[in-house]
């Protein structure tokens, strides 16, 4: 098994803090909503949820321009075929859940009655109101796309596990 020190070809240093950041937003925001309804309304965890959440969005769409412009490390010679496609499709659901569930929470939270923030910036509401079908619509996908992006982020750090302690590739390594 290589170290760092050794030649591991990496994503670039911006890809890797993209990647890491959103991950970290994207986790502590699915467990933000799993759990503020048990949790003390004057903790005002919504609001950071929505600032985590349109930082997801904000960092995704850089990240996917950056994806576009610099070319990603080569799959292992010797990871079969199998794993290479399943590895394409959670990564391209992954992607599509990264810009999908933070536009449907502002979808919905524009039709609600509270204002919208970035890290206490101002954002803009979206002509959406409560009696719109698509308000309702993007609420309950929100929380569908959450469960999903639950078990393809459980998926993707399995992977991740199964590579590095099982079949000791660099495929791990080359995000660190």
């Amino acid at each position: 098994m290589t170290t760092l020190t050794e030649d591991v070809i990496r994503y670039n240093l911006v890809a890797r803090v993209l990647h890491w950041l959103i991950a970290l937003f994207l986790i502590v925001n699915l467990g933000i909503g799993l759990v503020h309804d048990g949790l003390p309304k004057d903790w005002n965890v919504m609001t950071l949820h929505k600032s985590l959440g349109l930082s997801v969005l904000i960092l995704s769409i850089i990240r996917i321009g950056w994806r576009f412009t610099f070319k990603m490390p080569p799959w292992p010679a010797t990871m079969p075929q199998l794993q290479v496609v399943a590895a394409k499709l959670t990564h391209l659901g992954l992607y599509f859940l990264m810009l999908a569930l933070p536009l449907t929470g502002w979808v919905f939270s524009s039709a609600g009655k509270y204002p919208i923030a970035l890290w206490g910036i101002p954002w803009p509401k979206l002509p959406v109101t409560k009696d719109m079908p698509i308000a309702g619509i993007t609420h309950e996908g929100h929380e569908v796309l959450g469960w999903v992006a639950l078990a393809l982020i459980v998926l993707h750090i399995a992977a991740a596990i199964y590579h590095h302690h099982v079949v000791k590739d660099d495929i791990l390594k080359r995000m660190m």
